[in-house]
């Protein structure tokens, strides 16, 4: 039997724990290891982690974020395999494919922006049609989605594949900018935050894929970038993970509606100019989701089907439909 005097030592203890964990519920997950992010220096996610550590915004909802720098795209994808980080950003549709492969990984909405078709004033384009037998800068590849939406568009539209009727130049974002600028290029499909710099540098606006998706029948916003992390890492632990997914979008909040975080950040956006820094801002707040629940994912599994229609095999996968799972359950937007 325990001593009269530690068991009133325990009772006490338990009690006032109790109490505490009634004032302060965020006080239970405060002890846990902190979520590991993987971050590019230079990038959205480096914005928003910025306002999340300055205003310990991860602090207040008992929780503490590490940020893990990394050089490059690919490095996030490996470092989360390979279990040196809990929580990246990157492709719904690199999720689905692991998920078709058994491997558990899971998504939340992050951004709805990823790419713009710009071109040069001279080259004398008003239409998609315009193109036929010109160059195009395309980033991010052949399997990249916005190219891919881009040909079911044509598709659709013009009744034939894009890519059998221009050039595609595949090539770096910021070399597709600059051959842009030399005119070796007359246009180019680019990543939204090399799209601004460009149009502040004369270029105009052709398309953008939340102009393409209502044509290929997609109807609602869809998120084109994700947070993603292992499965069964957040239902162990759903609460520190909603905790994590609260505090970041509340940096979004503050950088949808807080010009001044804007400048405190301005060093972080590369901007050069103040034409381009307002022109990242407005395309950083235009991305933000507002609402996400069973009717998006739905659009998110039309659009999955428009890109393996395109794509095929080397894009999706052996996967004929979007993965079960591939957004995580236990989030929707607005959050509560």
């Amino acid at each position: 039997m325990l001593p009269t005097l530690f068991k009133r030592f325990l009772y006490r203890f338990l009690s006032i724990s109790l109490f505490l964990s009634f004032l302060f519920p965020n006080i239970l997950f405060a002890t846990e290891k902190p979520i590991r992010v993987g971050v590019l220096q230079f990038g959205t996610v480096s914005w928003e982690m910025d306002v999340l550590k300055t205003h310990q915004l991860d602090k207040q909802a008992g929780i503490q974020v590490e940020l893990v720098p990394l050089a490059a795209n690919n490095a996030l994808s490996v470092a989360l395999q390979g279990q040196s980080v809990d929580v990246i950003v990157g492709d719904w549709l690199w999720v689905s494919r692991q998920r078709a492969e058994k491997r558990l990984y899971t998504a939340v909405p992050y951004s709805l922006t990823v790419g713009q078709l710009l071109v040069r004033p001279d080259a004398n384009v008003k239409t998609l049609a315009d193109l036929k037998g010109k160059k195009i800068g395309v980033a991010g590849g052949a399997t990249d989605k916005s190219w891919l939406f881009l040909r079911a568009y044509s598709h659709k539209t013009l009744g034939t594949d894009l890519n059998s009727w221009v050039e595609p130049v595949f090539g770096a974002p910021p070399l597709l900018n600059q051959l842009m600028l030399r005119n070796e290029l007359p246009a180019t499909l680019n990543f939204w935050h090399f799209a601004a710099r460009l149009e502040v540098a004369g270029m105009q606006p052709l398309l953008n894929v939340a102009d393409m998706l209502p044509a290929l029948g997609i109807e609602k916003p869809i998120p084109l970038l994700v947070w993603i992390f292992d499965e069964q890492w957040a239902n162990q632990q759903p609460e520190t993970v909603k905790a994590f997914l609260k505090a970041a979008y509340q940096a979004k909040q503050r950088l949808a509606t807080d010009d001044a975080e804007w400048e405190r950040i301005r060093s972080l956006t590369q901007a050069e100019d103040d034409a381009t820094f307002q022109a990242l801002k407005r395309g950083y707040r235009a991305g933000i989701p507002q609402q996400f629940g069973q009717a998006e994912q739905a659009a998110v599994a039309q659009a999955f089907a428009v890109l393996a229609q395109e794509g095929g095999a080397e894009v999706v996968g052996s996967a004929n439909t979007l993965s079960a799972g591939t957004f995580w359950q236990g989030f929707s937007l607005p959050i509560e």
